[in-house]
């Protein structure tokens, strides 16, 4: 597959075990190149590596980062390949794509495989990963570096984020941490209840 706009490339594989745990067509990619981002951070597609750990399959798949420990609606059979700039997953269960949101643990079928999933992302990546917040940012002047998320504030899902959000970049490894925290207190809340959130 002919990858457009790729401004990181992972190391060299140092995590057969992980590797050999893969499906067939997600194992072939990273033979070829051992994870990526693409489109100035609007997609990163993890790599069998043991570091840098933003960039580990391992780290968020059953590692120090474990997503399914912090998501109920994810199980230790779903393999989190990648994400977008703002920190939701891309997961890969039972062969097809789902899309987990970060601020609220919600998933959702994208109804289509690896392959194609890159595919639509290489044909259209503004629409179909939704890359607006990532453009305002870079609109603003900033940029991600790899090993970097988007933080927005107020979170998307909260009804004062319709009046606009604030972005900027900050380490993957905390984003990841924040929002697995405010997923499980927005999971445990009440309808119209308020949440008292900080920044990062």
């Amino acid at each position: 597959m002919e990858l457009s706009d790729v401004s990181f490339q992972g190391p060299a594989i140092d995590d057969q075990e992980v590797l050999e745990r893969l499906p067939a067509d997600y194992r072939s990619l990273l033979e070829q190149i051992n994870g990526f981002i693409q489109f100035g951070g609007g997609l990163h597609v993890r790599g069998a590596c043991l570091s840098p750990m933003w960039h580990s399959l391992r780290s968020v798949w059953f590692g120090e980062l474990s997503l399914h420990r912090h998501y109920a609606t994810l199980t230790t059979e779903d393999i989190p390949f990648g994400q977008d700039a703002l920190g939701d997953q891309f997961i890969l269960r039972s062969g097809s794509v789902f899309h987990l949101s970060g601020e609220t643990g919600d998933i959702e079928p994208l109804h289509c495989s690896f392959l194609a999933f890159l595919a639509a992302a290489q044909a259209d990546s503004t629409g179909y990963l939704g890359l607006e917040p990532l453009i305002q940012f870079q609109n603003e002047g900033g940029q991600l570096q790899p090993g970097q998320l988007l933080s927005a504030y107020p979170p998307f899902c909260t009804k004062e984020a319709q009046a606009g959000v604030s972005l900027k970049a900050v380490s993957a490894i905390e984003r990841l941490a924040f929002l697995a925290d405010f997923a499980a207190q927005v999971a445990s809340m009440k309808e119209g209840q308020s949440l008292r959130i900080g920044t990062i």
